[in-house]
């Protein structure tokens, strides 16, 4: 019998254009041709609670499936060599789990360009300083 799984997935925001569809569109046939899909959720672009590879923020995607054991070995192998995949963790669900909350609207998920905080903050500072 198969078990429910969430999977939760840190893509690189930053990765060449395409290369995040690329990655969602792998792990959605891979779940397709050893389980089943029940839901799919994009959380857009947050802010990560520390860096990884020198890196604020991820691009947030929550995936649930049922699944057997061979599965969730694929997965772990893909996801382990793919480029653009900043983390991931498979979570075993069990019974009664409530549901992932709801994704933020998409005007909130919009991201002000790279390094526009330091551009506002230097300005700042250099007006301060004359």
């Amino acid at each position: 019998m198969a078990t429910s799984y969430d999977l939760m997935l840190l893509i690189d925001p930053n990765a060449p254009e395409g290369r995040g569809d690329q990655i969602l569109g792998d792990v959605e046939q891979a779940i397709g041709a050893g389980g089943s899909l029940i839901g799919r959720h994009d959380w857009g672009v947050r802010r990560m609670t520390f860096e990884i590879d020198h890196r604020s923020e991820a691009d947030y995607h929550l995936f649930q499936f049922e699944a057997d054991v061979p599965l969730l070995e694929r997965l772990d192998h893909m996801l382990k060599i793919t480029d653009g995949v900043l983390r991931f963790r498979i979570i075993k669900l069990r019974a009664g789990t409530p549901p992932p909350p709801p994704p933020r609207p998409a005007e909130a998920r919009a991201r002000e360009p790279r390094g526009a905080e330091r551009v506002a903050a230097r300005a700042a500072a250099d007006a301060d300083a004359e």
